[in-house]
């Protein structure tokens, strides 16, 4: 917190913007919140690309990362292109999107790339057409094939884009994780596991980890050091998350809070910023922000070691 608040004086960028330009998703993926009728009700409405704009200009200049698409389908925002190209134009040092894939074409992607993007993370919970099918409602396994063999060329031109594999373990997906290699292969550069959580009323109502807890040294443990070998890197839980996610734990989330910068039709970072009239500083100084993050660092609230967390349910391997 010291660190940041050091940062904050300095005008440095240390948040991380994570923008759903679009609140929909043409995926009903069974784990997500989408699948869910009536939540999804709720989850509308488009941010036009002038009032990205005006977002940009207040906030990307103090921003490390730009993450499009958080819990739903940026590819269905027309102006995604556009997007990632004025986040290059704010200089943010790294872009990723997070996508079903279902509308990223060679042209499209490749497009995204030109205009900046660093990275694509490819939500996929299964690597038989059955669990892929099944699990990610409206999907399409051979349209999966397709993209990969589309970013295998795609990356023979532009080896610095990154692909991450986002890979939601569950009781019915679990063992099938040793096949991953057959369909993946070598254009994986980050592989993503999340132990399921419960995100709201889903249709997958299985949240039981013990399997994956007794399952963790034959089918996790080999995963991990085969991606070592292969030179992926993978985000991976400990053993012990697993049984610290089925319980309440107390976590301090100064950081979080510092840091985050989540940005949809809904709102803009904080629920008393306006983004038509304010930018970060003006509203840092209305709201006495450094001094906050001073008295957080000084608090001690950051001192006690935590090791596991419920949010941060992994680690680099």
């Amino acid at each position: 917190m010291l660190g940041i608040w050091a940062f904050h004086l300095a005008r440095k960028r240390y948040i991380g913007i994570f923008l759903d330009p679009v609140l929909t998703c043409n995926y009903r993926c069974k784990m997500c919140y989408f699948s869910d009728e009536e939540r999804r009700k709720t989850y509308r409405g488009i941010l036009g690309y002038e009032d990205i704009e005006t977002i940009a200009a207040g906030l990307f200049h103090r921003a490390l990362k730009l993450q499009i698409g958080c819990g739903a389908e940026p590819t269905l925002h027309k102006d995604l292109v556009k997007i990632i190209a004025l986040g290059k134009q704010h200089k943010v040092p790294y872009i990723s999107i997070t996508s079903n894939g279902a509308l990223l074409t060679r042209e499209l992607l490749t497009a995204a790339i030109e205009a900046g993007l660093n990275e694509l993370t490819l939500s996929a919970h299964g690597v038989t057409r059955e669990t892929y099918e099944d699990l990610m409602t409206n999907g399409k396994f051979e349209r999966f094939q397709e993209l990969l063999a589309d970013i295998a060329e795609i990356k023979k031109t532009y080896p610095e884009f990154k692909l991450r594999i986002n890979y939601t373990i569950n009781n019915k997906n679990l063992e099938e994780l040793s096949h991953i290699w057959d369909v993946v292969g070598n254009e994986m550069d980050i592989l993503q596991l999340r132990p399921i959580q419960k995100i709201g009323n889903t249709e997958y109502q299985d949240f039981d980890l013990t399997r994956i807890y007794e399952k963790f040294d034959s089918v996790l443990t080999p995963l991990i050091e085969e991606c070592k070998r292969r030179n992926i890197v993978c985000l991976a839980p400990e053993k012990q998350n697993l049984i610290i996610l089925e319980n309440d734990v107390i976590e301090d989330d100064s950081i979080e809070k510092a840091t985050y910068c989540y940005v949809s039709p809904k709102g803009c970072w904080q629920d008393d910023f306006d983004y038509h009239t304010e930018t970060f500083e003006s509203y840092a100084s209305k709201v006495h922000l450094g001094r906050q993050l001073l008295g957080k660092a000084l608090a001690g609230t950051s001192r006690r070691k935590v090791d596991v967390t419920r949010k941060m349910n992994y680690n680099i391997k």
